[in-house]
């Protein structure tokens, strides 16, 4: 598995490694405009494609544990031993999975747009469903649906460009990684438990308009880790990196700044 980044810029301050893991069914090229921020502050940001996305191979059936080892091989690769980790909508199922294996690799948590539940059983279905589509008919059977889904109105109504970087992703993506994605999300365990024992500095990000995980998901889950810190960006749906990305990167880098970990 490879980063879609460059490598890990370690002429400047290697000791400051943000990890970047996408939504689905993006790869790791959504977090463009987060990469370029993070450069200008002297972090060193490696955005890793999730198997089955982007560079990365998919090489058999993988639940979410699968996701997350790969990340750590990633890790393991490039030789970091310890980073801030952000994760957005499937990106943020991986980074429970991570604390899970391996919370000493992990100093600090962004959780934008996700959720710590599983799925209901309707939701269930609906991506089995889903799986079952793009198997015989490709990633097109469901672009549109996702892009009306995951895009807020301000984005669809007035963000032409994002919106059609978005479908120009999407489009990119693999029908073996988007089925094997589906499914692993679908069977996801509850990682709800986990909230009140994560110990490092978190933030947790909504898209006010995020239809798919609301603000309300977020309040619930920044009120559940200890000390966490809550974001609700204006005029974004559930990819709030793209649709408002100069709001999302002021509060990431503050965040970052902020957190303690690179003083730890």
């Amino acid at each position: 598995m490879q980063s879609r980044s460059a490598a890990l810029n370690t002429r400047v301050h290697p000791a400051r490694p943000v990890v970047l893991l996408h939504a689905f069914p993006l790869h790791a090229g959504m977090w463009q405009p987060q990469m370029q921020a993070l450069a200008e502050r002297g972090f060193s940001a490696v955005a890793v494609d999730l198997p089955g996305f982007g560079s990365s191979p998919l090489r058999d059936e993988q639940d979410l544990d699968g996701f997350a080892a790969r990340v750590l091989e990633v890790l393991d690769g490039l030789q970091v031993e310890r980073a801030a980790f952000v994760g957005l909508s499937m990106g943020g199922y991986v980074l429970f999975r991570l604390w899970q294996q391996a919370p000493h690799r992990i100093g600090a948590l962004v959780l934008a747009d996700t959720r710590a539940e599983p799925d209901s059983p309707e939701a269930r279905e609906r991506r089995y469903a889903q799986a079952s589509q793009v198997a015989v008919l490709g990633v097109e059977a469901i672009l549109e649906g996702f892009v009306a889904g995951a895009l807020g109105r301000a984005t669809l109504d007035g963000r032409p460009g994002v919106v059609e970087t978005v479908r120009r992703i999407v489009r990119e993506a693999r029908p073996a990684g988007v089925v094997n994605a589906l499914r692993a999300m679908a069977v996801r365990p509850d990682s709800t438990p986990l909230l009140p024992r994560i110990t490092v500095p978190t933030l947790v990000v909504a898209g006010e308009q995020d239809g798919l995980t609301p603000p309300d998901v977020a309040h619930r889950m920044a009120a559940a880790v200890p000390g966490a810190k809550l974001s609700v960006i204006p005029e974004a749906g559930h990819l709030s990196n793209l649709e408002a990305p100069g709001t999302f990167n002021r509060q990431l880098l503050d965040f970052l700044e902020t957190s303690g970990f690179w003083r730890a």
